[in-house]
Order: structure tokens, then sequence, then C-alpha cells
């Protein structure tokens, strides 16, 4: 979707992604956004039509990117354990560089304010999921995965284990002394992603 914005829109849906994560949807006004950005409020109608369809144009903007990672691991040469670690290096290094969407999106969905029934939202989903069960069949055809995968459900698992460890910052950075925010981010880049890829591969692999 990247190419089909211009440098004035990306700057818009930045600017609104900051303001949503910090004050919410209905905290954060369109006038907000374009004086944050430094613009005139009729522009931000002209590029996006409201406030919602800003929201709509945001998502799609900031997770639209992982879909071509994921399609682009499948071709890879490498083994289906190595191409299910680096699909969760993806999802975790997408998740962490995009924290304020996924803190929209989290609070939309659990408000149900707004529905956020948007089609190509859901394609985007369904590809990445279509990428994970390739990977999975691939894994399976060759003997290594066990064959009673509910592979639908490895998704939430993935996305669960980083949101409870987000959401609960304060407590680990207590309990696990991280005294920064690079050693927190640093943790969640080796540490929680290595115990995630533990977690997966336990699910799939047949028990020696």
């Amino acid at each position: 979707m990247k190419s089909d914005l211009n440098d004035k829109q990306i700057q818009i849906l930045e600017v609104a992604e900051t303001l949503f994560a910090e004050k919410g949807f209905d905290g954060t006004s369109i006038r907000d956004i374009s004086k944050e950005a430094n613009i005139n409020v009729a522009m931000v109608s002209y590029y996006f039509g409201s406030k919602e369809k800003l929201l709509e144009s945001l998502i799609l903007f900031k997770t639209s990117g992982l879909k071509e990672q994921l399609v682009n691991l499948i071709e890879e040469n490498l083994e289906p354990v190595e191409k299910i670690n680096k699909l969760i290096e993806l999802y975790i290094n997408r998740l962490n560089c995009n924290k304020g969407i996924y803190r929209v999106l989290h609070f939309e969905l659990a408000s149900k304010k707004r529905v956020l029934d948007i089609q190509s939202f859901s394609d985007i989903k369904k590809s990445n999921l279509k990428s994970l069960e390739l990977i999975i069949q691939e894994g399976q055809a060759k003997g290594v995965f066990r064959k009673d995968i509910i592979i639908p459900l490895l998704t939430p698992t993935i996305l669960g284990t980083y949101f409870h460890f987000q959401m609960n910052k304060p407590f680990f950075e207590e309990i696990l002394d991280l005294k920064t925010e690079e050693s927190f981010n640093n943790y969640v880049k080796n540490d929680l992603t290595k115990h995630i890829q533990q977690t997966i591969k336990a699910l799939l692999i047949y028990e020696s």
C-alpha cells in the first residue's frame, strides 16, 4: 500500500497513529491531526474522507508489509523449522516496530465501539494464515510436524504471548531486572522471541 500513498498522506497517517495511540480514537479529532501534521484540516478530509476512513487506511498501511514478507518466506530455501523460526521473528519485529497501531487495534476491537470490518484487512490476515499453513503443510509432508495441529490457533499463541508481555511491562521490567527501554526491547527481540519459537516448535514437533 505504501506505493499508493504520497509523502503528505504518509505524514498524516504517522501523526494519526501517534495521536490515536496516545489519546485514543475518540479522543483525537481531525483538527488535532492537522495541527500536529501542520497541514490544513481540509487536506485530511480530501485524502481520507472521514476519521473512520483514516483509521482504516492507517491499519492497512501498517499491516500490509508483513503479508509480503511472509509470501517471500515461503519461497526461501529453508527447512520448515527454520521457516517457522523466521516467521516468528518477522511477526515480533513487525509488532515491535508498529506498537502504536496495534495498541489502537487492540483497544478498538476490545471496546467494540466500532466494527473494524475492513475486507482488505481481513484479506491480509487470511493471506498471512495461508503462508503459515503452507509452511506447516510442508513440514507435515516431510514428517517433521505433527498432523493434528490446529493451524489457525498458532497465530493467537504467538500474538497473545507478545501482547501479554507488553501489557504487563512494569511487572516484567521488575522481575527480569530490565532497567532501561533498550534492555526491555532487547529482551523482546532476543529472549521473548526465542521463548515463542520454542513454544510453537513444542506444539509442532513430535515428542521424542
